[in-house]
């Protein structure tokens, strides 16, 4: 192995996805008050918000291993990140809307 390439930053990223149930969805702002998740990227939606049923609210949290690991040190008892199929669907949703913000941006300042 070439001790000059490296794996790019963005290969070491992992992302993981909570619901908060309406009692407890307060509680989601324990994540930024943590200072080494805060460091990871935190975006949080309401169900609606995402086009989803409910009044839950879910949080995706982006970034390092050891940040995603500690948010859901953080959560155990209050929420539980999702898996699989769910938590797939979820992502796609934060991400559809992260790009559709984006081009509508490009849209007001142009290319």
């Amino acid at each position: 192995m070439n001790p000059l390439i490296r794996t790019p930053w963005w290969r070491h990223l992992v992302h993981r996805v909570f619901r908060f149930l309406a009692p407890e969805a307060e509680k989601a702002d324990l994540l930024l008050k943590d200072d080494v998740v805060s460091r990871q990227s935190v975006t949080v939606r309401d169900a609606r918000s995402l086009g989803l049923p409910g009044t839950d609210r879910y949080v995706l949290v982006e970034g390092s291993e050891t940040g995603a690991a500690r948010a859901v040190d953080l959560l155990k008892g209050i929420a539980q990140p999702l898996d699989g199929v769910e938590a797939d669907g979820v992502y796609r949703r934060f991400r559809a809307q992260d790009e559709e913000a984006a081009s509508g941006m490009g849209f007001i300042f142009g290319p």
